[in-house]
């Protein structure tokens, strides 16, 4: 009696977790395009959580990082260029930023006593307040977000994140 052997193929193709969030059925056209389009969706995803979060203070995050630079600064506070340059994400109107949290009394504005031309802004004790009731909070945020990662594999992905940023700045 005849053995008959039969080998059956298949092209498997994996679909990536990315893709079956978007719903997409053909593969990325390279791995950067697939990794870009990640760090959008994860940015995007972890900006929905801080939104909520901000919205018990009637903040925004943005405005959270003001606060916490001008906390930073101390009481010789900054003038607006340099908050600018600090900020986490980028926001083209930093003095309208700062004028909605004046109209809140989170901070002040003022002229440099040395130099009139700059207006330093200082964070005021309703804002150094508002932060200290945030501070506890966004820390449990920031864990409940990220404690799956485990320290070793989050301290690899600073350091990923940090290659991809070295990478975007200017030459």
């Amino acid at each position: 009696m005849p053995l008959t052997l039969v080998v059956i193929t298949t092209n498997l193709i994996l679909m990536s977790k990315l893709q079956a969030e978007i719903r997409q059925s053909k593969p990325f056209d390279t791995p950067e395009q697939e990794a870009a389009l990640a760090l959008e969706r994860t940015t995007d995803q972890l900006r929905r959580h801080y939104d909520e979060f901000f919205k018990r203070y009637d903040l925004t995050p943005t405005q959270y990082n003001a606060l916490r630079i001008l906390r930073g600064a101390g009481p010789a506070g900054l003038p607006c260029s340099e908050i600018a340059q600090r900020m986490i994400t980028r926001d083209p109107d930093i003095t309208r930023l700062l004028s909605r949290l004046e109209q809140r009394e989170l901070c002040s504005r003022g002229r440099d006593e040395k130099d009139k031309r700059v207006v330093l802004s200082r964070i005021t004790p309703a804002g150094l307040k508002l932060l200290q009731e945030i501070d506890q909070p966004i820390r449990e945020l920031n864990k409940n977000l990220m404690k799956h990662m485990g320290e070793k594999r989050l301290r690899s992905l600073i350091r990923l994140l940090e290659e991809v940023r070295s990478a975007c700045e200017p030459s």
